[in-house]
């Protein structure tokens, strides 16, 4: 019997925040359970184990991630575009560094991952939109959104693991990687 007032969405609501705070290693059905006080039997009324969760917070994490970069990118376009939606992309990071961390995995063939698959294609949608405005569209806008996704990923993975250690300023850094994406997507 599910306890009352618990739901998967509270289930996931709690892993998010355990995954935020101490990073997704740390996102365990023993853990879990303790900061939802119940036995961790309890959690499989709501989610399907381990894996199951770690596909839900792909999806939650891709759904606030796509509404960061469509916010960013409405009512912009070509370079003013990239860059709004390579800082929303950053701010994301730094806020969400669990699902952040969640989001990077390749969803699975389950009913409850069809929602991840959804959401990773409106992340992309918004991207390939940006990209057109440079001229990029089909394969070469795939091409991009690839090296787009590398680009800041590499970024913003260096900038949380402390990968960046020489005194002068990350935002100055991060700026001239957009100009250099701007620049190439230009040339493309």
């Amino acid at each position: 019997m599910p306890r009352a007032g618990l739901s998967a969405e509270a289930v996931v609501d709690a892993a998010a925040e355990l995954a935020d705070a101490e990073g997704m290693e740390a996102v365990t059905l023993a853990a879990l359970a303790a900061r939802l006080g119940v036995r961790p039997p309890s959690l499989y009324a709501h989610v399907g184990g381990l894996e199951d969760l770690r596909g839900r917070l792909a999806g939650r994490g891709l759904e606030l991630l796509a509404a960061d970069l469509q916010d960013a990118a409405t009512g912009r376009a070509g370079r003013e575009a990239l860059v709004a939606v390579a800082g929303a992309y950053r701010s994301f990071a730094h806020a969400h560094p669990g699902l952040y961390a969640a989001l990077q995995r390749a969803p699975g063939d389950s009913p409850v991952e069809a929602d991840t698959v959804a959401a990773a294609e409106r992340v992309l949608t918004v991207v390939l939109a940006v990209l057109q405005g440079y001229g990029l569209a089909g394969e070469a806008g795939l091409h991009a959104a690839r090296v787009l996704r590398a680009a800041l990923h590499g970024f913003v993975t260096l900038e949380a693991q402390g990968g960046f250690g020489m005194p002068i300023s990350l935002d100055e850094s991060f700026e001239q990687l957009v100009a250099v994406l701007d620049a190439g997507f230009t040339r493309i």
